[in-house]
């Protein structure tokens, strides 16, 4: 009785250690997610056109056609999605209080879950 208390308990513990994995990975797709919409922001908000923002989804999709094995294939999308934001011409010929407000958007620590 005693053995199967304590394999219930590392089983719980194993468990337990996947949720948070999880967590911290649906945390970082979470604030990844808020760059991207926050770039998307500033680009309606500089006029984008509509044609300009579907090549940029389209160049992002296409460059992520393949997952990648080991990366989470959302946050992959979604990392490429916002580097190809950063890079729009739009953003890049912003003063630059802006262009450095938007740099600091990026989180330099990535973590593959």
């Amino acid at each position: 009785e005693l053995q199967q208390k304590v394999e219930e308990t590392e089983l719980l513990k194993m468990e337990l250690q996947m949720l948070e994995t999880e967590r911290v990975r649906l945390s970082l797709v979470e604030e990844k997610l808020m760059d991207v919409l926050q770039l998307l922001q500033q680009l309606r908000d500089l006029n984008i056109s509509k044609r300009a923002l579907g090549k940029i989804l389209l160049s992002t999709l296409e460059s992520c056609r393949d997952p990648q094995p080991g990366k989470a294939h959302l946050f992959e999308v979604l990392d490429t999605l916002f580097h190809e934001l950063t890079a729009c011409e739009l953003l890049q010929s912003q003063p630059l209080e802006k262009a450095q407000s938007c740099q600091s958007l990026s989180n330099p620590l990535v973590i593959s879950c």
